[in-house]
């Protein structure tokens, strides 16, 4: 049986075994590209839960025998019922959270799952390595991991860390995971193409809860990361799938999406979306461009009412910054034509890690939209309003967008609120301990002892 069912019917009955299954424990996966490094029934059997010094054991044949690079997939949450829930292993691969770690169990000449492993084993995981390899862990990004100049007879252990987020406010589970699936195979696709052995190992620092009740939903369209989509999300953000700019027949390198757009000059808004997305677009993005380092996107309508021939153009660059060591795209310009007539924004605040897409719930040149349109007097009777907007410029993967880099603020109303209503306890309180702190008593008593006043009787 292949890797990939032995793992699933393994996860299936820990699931449904173990006990404080998702609680207490994780799995851990190992893989490599040499081969006869554990025997064939090497896992053990389903319902055991491994100590630290039990996990070490089954690792240690291919520390000693394996290739000298070890790399580390350390993800903060992971748990069993991930598998479960969102793999889908023998169906759709837009269905499967888990396709590139599949594929990476079914090629490896030689594999290791481990279903149940205790989380205080897997936590202190990264320390043991340390003691047996002999080596400071070196920490790896998948944009930066080409750089690194490896050498198969030299030692080296790799430490890639994949986040894991189970709030729906912040990324839906499945996005998460998908994501950090894609981080996975960059890295190792990286790695055979060097030609560079090696062991990897995928494990967590703390298990996952995993709640679901029918379909996965979206709530709300912000802070939506749309690194895949089902129906509950395309009821939640709109019946389209966003607009792409295709470089080649079967490669989106731009995508766009917006819950609306309105433009105008000196008059009502005209709503272009319809013109835009869904059966009914009319645009045209033929005049959009794609390179390594910039891209353009040109939104172009004819024949539009009251308006009549609108050109929208996004300009976009893809930066290295040697101090972060990573690429960042920003959207440097916003040109709007009517005709004859151009407006030109010089956008500040719309930039994002190169792999990720922009999110904001609202794009315009007003005070609502804190200026990321900003404000000039060249274009003081323009308005220009996207709702929902987000964008990619770089990294397109698919017809889907990667995770997404919010314009949300960190201070909110309530947040502010709550702060003015703590700054004002505060002065409360301590006007009163002031006002404590300075209560005198009096410095005179009567002295009930003394002789009492007497009134002389006269007859």
């Amino acid at each position: 049986m292949a890797a990939v069912g032995r793992f699933l019917a393994a996860v299936t009955l820990a699931a449904a075994l173990s006990p404080g299954t998702g609680t207490d424990q994780v799995p851990v996966l190992a893989w490599s590209t040499e081969s006869s490094l554990w025997a064939p029934d090497a896992a053990p059997p389903v319902g055991r839960i491994l100590t630290a010094e039990q996990l070490s054991s089954y690792l240690k044949p291919a520390l000693d025998r394996g290739p000298k690079t070890v790399l580390l997939f350390l993800q903060d949450k992971l748990s069993v019922e991930d598998f479960t829930v969102y793999g889908a292993p023998y169906g759709n691969k837009q269905e499967n959270a888990f396709s590139n770690l599949q594929k990476a169990l079914e090629t490896s000449p030689s594999s290791l799952v481990l279903p149940a492993v205790d989380w205080h084993a897997t936590s202190s995981l990264l320390s043991s390595l340390q003691q047996q390899t002999g080596k400071r862990p070196l920490y790896v990004h998948q944009l930066t991991i080409h750089e690194l100049r490896l050498n198969a007879s030299v030692p080296s252990l790799l430490v890639v860390h994949l986040p894991y987020t189970s709030s729906s406010i912040m990324m839906p589970a499945k996005e998460a995971l998908t994501g950090n699936d894609n981080i996975i195979g960059e890295v190792l696709q990286t790695l055979k193409s060097e030609g560079v052995p090696f062991l990897a190992i995928l494990t967590a620092s703390r298990p996952s809860k995993i709640t679901q009740d029918g379909p996965m939903m979206v709530l709300g369209p912000s802070r939506q990361l749309l690194a895949s989509r089902d129906e509950g999300e395309s009821e939640a953000r709109g019946s389209y799938p966003p607009l792409a700019y295709n470089q080649t027949e079967d490669k989106a390198c731009i995508l766009f999406w917006a819950a609306g757009i309105h433009i105008s000059k000196g008059g009502t808004p005209v709503d272009l979306t319809n013109r835009t997305f869904g059966p009914g677009a009319i645009v045209d993005v033929g005049s959009s461009t794609c390179e390594n380092e910039t891209a353009t996107l040109v939104l172009e309508y004819d024949n539009i009412e009251k308006l009549g021939r609108v050109r929208i153009v996004f300009k976009m660059s893809n930066r290295l910054y040697k101090v972060s060591g990573k690429w960042w795209f920003t959207l440097d310009q916003v040109e709007v034509y009517l005709d004859n007539d151009r407006a030109s924004f010089n956008v500040t605040q719309v930039y994002a890690p190169a792999m990720y897409s922009y999110h904001c719930k609202r794009v315009a040149q007003d005070e609502v939209a804190s200026s990321i349109l900003p404000w000039s007097s060249s274009t003081r009777l323009w308005d220009v309003i996207f709702d929902d907007f987000q964008i990619q410029g770089f990294g397109v993967k698919g017809m889907h967008f990667s995770y997404a880099s919010d314009c949300a603020g960190f201070f909110t109303p309530a947040i502010w609120m709550g702060l003015l209503t703590t700054l004002l306890m505060v002065f409360i309180l301590t006007y009163g301990l002031h006002m404590i702190t300075n209560l005198k008593t009096m410095d005179h008593f009567d002295d009930p002892k003394g002789p009492s006043i007497s009134v002389p009787q006269t007859e």
